[in-house]
C-alpha cells in the first residue's frame, strides 16, 4: 500500500454541491441525525474502527447494527458506529476528511461517491484491495470516477410500475398487452374512459423528480449531455400530454414518491411508477397489485436510475489500518451477509448469485431483479460531480412543460443550455 494514499490532499467542494449530489431519493428510510458524535473520534491502538452509514433509523438492537458488530468482531477489533440522515452524513465526511479524522468505512448514497472520490475523500478499490469483480457492471458504475472504482455497493433499488388489477380489468386492459409507450397509454385512455384515474408519478422540482422523470428519458433512447435532443423531448412531451388529456394529474408537478404512492393507495388508479421500497406497503393496499418494468419508447425495460448505497473505505494518514477496513467491508457485502443486508435493508443485492437467492426466497422480487439489471447509475458515463448541474434544469424543464409555461422543446432547450453553462 502507498503511502500516498494517507497523504492524499481533500480538496474543498462546497456543501450545496454536496446536497446536491446526495440525491435523497431511492434510499433505505432514513430518520434524523442521531445526535452521536462517537463515531468522529478513532481510539488509540487501533483496536476500534469507526463506521458511518445514512440509517440512522436502525438502533442498537438492530439486524444491521448486529451485523457491524459480527463483522467487527470476526476481524478481531470494534466497531464503532454512527448513522446519520443522508444529506447530514456527506457533508460530515468532507469535513471530516479535511481534518484527517475520517471514519475507517463510510457508506454512502451513490450519486456522492464520485463528488467524495473527486474531493481525495476516499481510496480506490486499486488501492485498498476491495474485490469487485462478481459485482454487476452497471451498479459498479455508479461508484466510478475518472476510470476508477471508490467502493462496493451494497445493493441497489430502482423503479418500475405498479398496477391496480382490479382498476385494469373493469377498463378492459390486459397488462401483457402493455409493452411500450403507446400500449401503455392506450392502457391509460381506456382507464380514463372507464371513469378511473390512469397513472400517478412525482414530478417534483427536486432530484426527487428527477429520478422519476429518468426511466422516460433514458427510455426515449435520450442522453444527459444533450437534454434537448428529440428524444429528450418526446420524452417531456410523453408527460406533457399524459396531462392534458387527463391521464396523469395536476398533483405529479408538486408530489413527492410518497404522495403519488399514497395517491395510488387510494385503489383509483391504474398505474403508479414507484420503488422496491413500497413492496411492503403495496401489501397493506387492501386490492390486488402487479408490477411490471418501465417501458421504454420502443418496448423493452427502460433503464431506471439506481438507488442505494456504497461501502468505501476514506483516505487515512495511517494507512495501516486499511488492511482490517478491508475485511470490515468484505464482511458486509459478501456471501450469506450480502443476503442478510439486502434483505434488512430492502434492496435487490449487486451479484447474481445473491439475486437468485432473493428470488428464491420471495418471488415478487424478480421483476425488481430485471429492473436492477436494466438500470443506470446517474453519474454513469463518467458524469461524476457533472450530474447535479444536470439534473436541475432538468427537473425545472419537467415542471415547465407540465405547468404549461413553457411547450417541451422549449423548456428541453432552455435546460441544455443552462446546463452547458454550469458545466463548463
Amino acid at each position: 500500500m502507498s503511502s500516498a494514499a494517507g497523504s492524499r490532499q481533500v480538496v474543498g467542494v462546497g456543501l450545496a454541491v454536496l446536497a446536491a449530489a446526495g440525491g435523497l431519493v431511492a434510499c433505505s428510510p432514513s430518520g434524523g441525525d442521531d445526535g452521536s458524535t462517537s463515531g468522529a473520534s478513532q481510539a488509540a491502538g487501533g483496536g476500534t474502527y469507526t463506521i458511518w452509514d445514512p440509517y440512522p433509523q436502525y438502533d442498537a438492537g438492530s439486524a444491521w447494527v448486529k451485523l457491524l458488530e459480527t463483522c467487527g468482531a470476526q476481524a478481531g477489533v470494534k466497531v464503532e458506529r454512527t448513522g446519520y440522515d443522508t444529506s447530514d452524513l456527506t457533508n460530515k465526511a468532507l469535513l471530516a476528511a479535511q481534518q484527517d479524522n475520517s471514519p475507517d468505512v463510510l457508506i454512502v448514497d451513490n450519486p456522492v461517491v464520485s463528488t467524495l472520490a473527486e474531493a481525495g475523500v476516499l481510496t480506490t478499490t486499486e488501492e485498498n484491495k476491495l474485490d469487485v469483480s462478481s459485482i454487476a457492471p452497471n451498479l459498479l458504475a455508479a461508484g466510478q470516477s475518472g476510470g476508477k472504482t471508490y467502493g462496493v455497493p451494497i445493493g441497489a433499488n430502482t423503479l418500475a410500475l405498479y398496477y391496480n388489477k382490479d382498476v385494469l380489468k373493469r377498463a378492459g386492459v390486459d397488462i401483457a398487452a402493455v409493452k411500450d409507450w403507446a400500449s401503455l397509454t392506450a392502457a391509460l385512455e381506456k382507464v380514463k374512459a372507464a371513469g378511473k384515474k390512469g397513472i400517478t408519478f412525482s414530478a417534483i422540482g427536486t432530484e426527487e423528480g428527477s429520478f422519476q422523470f429518468l426511466p422516460w428519458f433514458w427510455g426515449s433512447g435520450a442522453n444527459l449531455t444533450k437534454l434537448d435532443s428529440p428524444e429528450g423531448v418526446s420524452a417531456v412531451t410523453l408527460w406533457s400530454d399524459w396531462l392534458k388529456k387527463g391521464y396523469a394529474p395536476n398533483s405529479v408537478i408538486g408530489n413527492t414518491q410518497t404522495t403519488s404512492w399514497q395517491e395510488f393507495a387510494g385503489g383509483e388508479f391504474a398505474f403508479a411508477e414507484n420503488g422496491t421500497w413500497q413492496l411492503a406497503n403495496a401489501g397493506k393496499t387492501g386490492f390486488a397489485y402487479g408490477v411490471i418494468p418501465i417501458p421504454a419508447k420502443d418496448g423493452g425495460t427502460a433503464p431506471a436510475p439506481t438507488g442505494g448505497e456504497f461501502v468505501s473505505m476514506p483516505v487515512q494518514s495511517d494507512t495501516g489500518r486499511y488492511a482490517t477496513s478491508q475485511k470490515l467491508v468484505t464482511c458486509l457485502t459478501s456471501g450469506e451477509n450480502s443476503l442478510t443486508t439486502t434483505t434488512t435493508l430492502s434492496y435487490v443485492a449487486p451479484t447474481e448469485q445473491v439475486q437468485a437467492r432473493q428470488v428464491e426466497q420471495n418471488p415478487e422480487l424478480k421483476v425488481w431483479v430485471e429492473a436492477v439489471k436494466a438500470a443506470k447509475g446517474r453519474t454513469s458515463d463518467d458524469l461524476g460531480t457533472k450530474y447535479p448541474k444536470i439534473s436541475e434544469p432538468m427537473w425545472g424543464a419537467v415542471q415547465a412543460a407540465l405547468s404549461g409555461s413553457k411547450p417541451p422543446q422549449e423548456a428541453m432547450a432552455a435546460a441544455q443550455a443552462a446546463a452547458a453553462s454550469a458545466i463548463q
